[in-house]
């Protein structure tokens, strides 16, 4: 069995940062135009340069997206844009539009080719269509089975990588036009309003006022609303399926979040490769509880074993323990020994704290007094992107992450 790559988002250059150290083999990331997350930060070229580069120097990976379903005017404007990423060494180029693919064939000849999922293949022949059409990765549709998936492995000589943790869209891997009716953003050209997360109230035309009869609390009913992927159960079997890549949602996510969902996933994996012993009942509940503290929805194991009874959440369940990002660690100040942070979210001392290290492990946070930088006390810091410091035994390496625990999602 090999073992799979492990794919985190990377919304920025600090996420990409946050999912190197917190234990991602590649990551993927949108240019300024032509990303499914317009407003994820995103990169400039140089940006880009720079995040492959500092892949390729601890033995990673970097994938691009370009995965917008085209139109005329962007057309025009790609060739110079794939001609200028085509020297910086990307280990891919995701994409969803066969017009986009086909440019790519010719403006950036060497750069490897994944499909996106926003492609939708969900059967052999489409992986096959996309593999002779040169495309190396294909990023499956969340609709299938994991016997469907095993299916098509087996009769198409093509990498495979699958969503195993994240958002799931109400629409078929992502296609969707509520958002574009509703508000005018376009879910296809990355700027979806996320409608499938309003709040509804459903009633026939000829019937007024009788309202159709499912779960919904006061402020109405959420339908449309799937709850959250999460795979990690089912890894041991994903890993023995022969996946190559497993891929996690959420390049518009707090760095919190990349760097909580990397170490989980890079535990998980390890821990099955190294011993080859399913997991334990307490042991998934440990991984789960981390989980859920970045988690703004339960959690469904989707399509995976060809049921999605339990996907939609019109109640939307309360998630229990999710904890609030406070901010990142950005050095160490050795003369007065304390912790430099900058701040993310209001925190202070009383706060139930934790900071989070690359490689796994989790320190408690007494904290008991906060400075700014000119080493006048603080009660809170209130200020986003503000630098506090506070008393601490030891240096921490840059990039951890301080987090607040038993925050409640009201």
């Amino acid at each position: 069995m090999r073992k799979p790559e492990l794919v985190l988002p990377a919304g920025d250059l600090e996420k990409l940062t946050t999912a190197f150290l917190f234990g991602a083999d590649s990551v993927y990331a949108g240019g300024k135009d032509f990303s499914l997350r317009a407003y994820a930060g995103n990169l400039d070229l140089e940006e880009i340069s720079a995040g492959v580069q500092q892949a390729h120097r601890q033995g990673k990976k970097m994938y691009l997206t370009v995965n917008i379903l085209a139109h005329n005017r962007d057309i025009e404007l790609l060739p110079p844009f794939l001609e200028a990423i085509s020297n910086l060494e990307l280990d891919g180029l995701i994409v969803a539009d066969p017009g986009i693919l086909r440019m790519a064939k010719v403006y950036a000849p060497q750069v490897p080719i994944t499909i996106s999922t926003q492609a939708n293949v969900s059967n052999y022949e489409a992986a096959a269509f996309y593999r002779d059409l040169g495309a190396s990765r294909i990023v499956l549709a969340r609709e299938l089975s994991l016997d469907e998936i095993v299916d098509l492995k087996h009769r198409v000589d093509v990498e495979l990588e699958m969503f195993v943790h994240g958002a799931m869209c109400v629409s078929y891997s992502g296609r969707c036009l509520l958002s574009h009716y509703m508000t005018g953003r376009s879910a296809n050209r990355g700027a979806c309003a996320h409608p499938c997360r309003y709040s509804y109230r459903v009633v026939e035309e000829k019937r007024p006022g009788q309202y159709y009869p499912i779960e919904e609390d006061q402020r109405g009913s959420y339908i449309f609303n799937s709850r959250d992927l999460c795979l990690l159960p089912c890894l041991p079997r994903l890993i023995a399926a022969g996946i190559d890549a497993f891929k996690v949602e959420g390049r518009m996510k707090s760095p919190l979040y990349v760097a909580t969902v990397a170490r989980v996933y890079r535990q998980a994996i390890d821990r099955y490769k190294s011993t080859g012993r399913p997991f334990g009942e307490e042991e998934i509940e440990v991984w789960l509880t981390e989980l859920h503290t970045v988690a703004t929805r339960s959690f469904t194991t989707g399509f995976i074993d060809g049921d999605a009874g339990l996907m939609m959440d019109t109640g939307k369940t309360r998630v229990s323990g999710r904890a609030d990002f406070c901010g990142v660690v950005r050095g160490y100040d050795r003369e007065r020994g304390w912790v430099e942070i900058e701040q993310r979210s209001n925190f202070g001392p009383g706060d139930a704290l934790q900071i989070l290290i690359p490689g796994g492990h989790t320190i408690d946070v007494g904290l008991s007094s906060l400075f700014d930088q000119e080493g006048r006390w603080l009660d809170r810091a209130r200020h986003p992107l503000q630098r506090v410091y506070f008393p601490f035994d030891r240096p921490l390496p840059d990039y951890s992450i301080l987090r607040r625990t038993g925050f409640k999602d009201e």
